[in-house]
């Protein structure tokens, strides 16, 4: 079968088109999928560089890619609700840059929404649907976004705003309009960012959701009132800090990886599997809705996946990027 490999951690070169990668077959309670559309995400170079290999173990060789879109091809042992013609999207247990992928998680497509569309879901929709879990936001309560143009942080702004949270998002000035459809507060980058982010929120924010990295870290803690100095304190101060502390809870990272070195959770493993399918259920109809939307930036042959790769670890691009077997 046709599928992009790589055999050692390293740049784009290290990825290599192949027509000859044996055809896998799906063990019990798996499913074979005829993949018709993948989605690029960050995960994917970084795993490719050997950057995640606590959250995402690597076996050589290896077929990047951990969301799909595609065809029931064949059915495990145990498999139920399912038929081979199945239109399906999902996680992938073997690589999806391929022409074919093992899942165990998979969803029916909706009627009507594209292959594109429906590749794109998985990864944002499960990944921000679980942050904003982590962090227990609720209606009435206002969140800091960090990357909130990106993929993952759109997904995250729609279903907070659809559940009833006033959503601060940071971006680029050029996706500030774009924010501002989904239905948040754009605020740029950069210095002066905690202060952007008081003014637009004079009540303060209530939790932090980082999907960008780039040393966001310190001004959550300072916008949710955290950090303090260690050692010995009166009651009083180490009350307070107590509160501090606690108040760190509600800041989670899916990018800086110092998370651990500020107190800060860092999320990166996919949640319980059942969660996880309910959640993609209920994002692909929203997407077949109407209600929840992902901006797709281009779709490429499979064979160009080393390029794909560099423009998304390029971070200039708007949208999602999506690779065709």
């Amino acid at each position: 079968m046709e599928a992009i490999v790589y055999e050692e951690f390293g740049g784009p070169e290290v990825l290599r088109h192949t027509a000859g990668a044996a055809v896998p077959e799906p063990g019990p309670g798996e499913v074979r999928v005829k993949v018709a559309a993948v989605g690029v995400n960050p995960v994917d170079w970084k795993r490719r560089y050997g950057w995640v290999e606590e959250f995402y173990p690597t076996t050589f060789p290896a077929v990047p890619g951990l969301e799909f879109a595609g065809t029931v091809d064949r059915l495990g042992e145990g498999v139920t609700g399912l038929a081979v013609g199945d239109e399906v999207l999902g996680w992938t247990k073997t690589g999806a840059y391929a022409e074919y992928a093992i899942a165990d998680i998979v969803v029916p497509k909706p009627a009507g929404l594209s292959w594109e569309t429906a590749a794109s879901l998985p990864v944002a929709g499960e990944t921000a649907q679980r942050v904003l879990d982590l962090l227990g936001v609720r209606a009435g309560e206002t969140l800091f976004l960090h990357g909130a143009a990106g993929v993952v942080g759109s997904v995250g702004v729609q279903l907070a705003v659809a559940a009833g949270v006033t959503v601060v998002g940071s971006a680029s000035e050029s996706n500030h309009a774009y924010l501002r459809e989904l239905g948040a507060i754009p605020v740029a980058y950069g210095d002066g960012l905690a202060d952007r982010v008081r003014a637009a929120a004079p009540d303060g924010v209530d939790a932090v959701f980082d999907a960008a990295g780039h040393g966001v870290l310190p001004v959550a803690i300072e916008l949710l009132g955290g950090g303090g100095p260690g050692g010995e304190a009166p009651a009083t101060e180490r009350k307070e800090r107590k509160e501090r502390e606690e108040r760190k809870e509600r800041i989670v990272t899916i990018a800086d990886v110092e998370a651990e070195k500020y107190g800060i959770v860092f999320s990166g493993s996919l949640g319980d599997p059942e969660a996880v399918r309910a959640g993609l259920t209920a994002h692909a109809r929203g997407a077949a809705a109407g209600t929840l939307s992902v901006r797709l930036a281009d779709t490429l042959p499979l064979k160009e996946a080393a390029r794909v790769q560099e423009l998304s670890e390029s971070g200039h691009v708007r949208g999602k990027l999506i690779l065709i077997p």
